[in-house]
């Protein structure tokens, strides 16, 4: 199996790197890209539509407190980590066919519990979208755990989102936990109450509703050149403000579909 899957068609259609995350490094809808592209010497966290396995967004100063024990994860966003442990990850490719694709990884020696992600990803011709599922799992007693994507849409675009309440932050763009109506944008933002699916509307009318069982949402459309709508099982710094916890017999599951209107 080549380390590049491509699934669908010019139509619609996605291409993963296995090797870089097991990201959808590209989006094709109409013949055209929808995604920043892998350039050399870009961040990891900057392209593609990657991953953020088991953590999403930053955690403040890399630590953490499970089951009455301290932890502390590489620092890889100044003085917070972020991001989670694969999206720079290898993956390994398990089953793979035009329309299909799903592929594991370790979430490794950073991460100090015994665990591994799936990402199923699927082209639906009949509903025109793609759809991503991550599953997270772990052989430890217990263990934290979040999920989410981050999708860098290509500019120029516009966003349509409506929701209830926008966790207020602080100047490290870390959610205090309390809860505010959302103010006019820019954003780089957690968001909850989604009254409809965010909608990304490009220059040639093509747009791609963002759809998830997620219940928290990550609004980054400070950039020109791109915006950001992550679809996260819980905030930043959500194994302090909203624990989930998994089990061995409890994984965590959520889907994510980038529906072509």
């Amino acid at each position: 199996m080549s380390n590049e899957i491509h699934l669908g068609s010019a139509t619609l259609g996605c291409s993963i790197d296995a090797l870089r995350g097991a990201r959808l490094s590209s989006l094709r809808v109409d013949g055209r890209e929808r995604l920043v592209g892998f350039s050399r010497g870009a961040p990891a966290t900057s392209w593609g539509a990657y991953p953020m396995v088991p953590y999403a967004g930053r955690v403040r100063g890399g630590r953490f407190s499970h089951a009455g024990a301290t932890h502390q994860l590489p620092l890889n966003f100044g003085q917070h980590a972020i991001h989670g442990t694969v999206f720079d990850a290898s993956w390994s490719i398990i089953d793979q066919s035009p329309t299909h694709a799903v592929l594991v990884a370790s979430l490794g020696r950073r991460w100090p519990f015994a665990g591994q992600v799936v990402h199923e990803v699927s082209v639906d011709a009949h509903e025109r979208a793609v759809v991503c599922t991550l599953t997270v799992s772990t052989t430890s007693d217990s263990m934290p755990a979040q999920v989410g994507w981050h999708p860098w849409f290509l500019r120029p675009a516009t966003l349509d989102i409506d929701f209830a309440e926008m966790y207020a932050r602080d100047d490290h763009y870390i959610p205090t936990g309390r809860r505010i109506a959302p103010p006019p944008g820019p954003w780089d933002d957690c968001f909850v109450g989604a009254r409809r699916a965010p909608t990304v509307t490009f220059a040639d009318d093509a747009r791609i509703t963002v759809e998830s069982d997620c219940d928290h949402w990550v609004i980054y459309d400070m950039p020109k050149h791109a915006l950001c709508v992550e679809p996260q099982s819980g905030p930043p710094d959500g194994f302090t403000l909203a624990p989930h916890v998994v089990t061995p017999q409890s994984p965590l599951r959520r889907t994510m579909k980038l529906i072509v209107r």
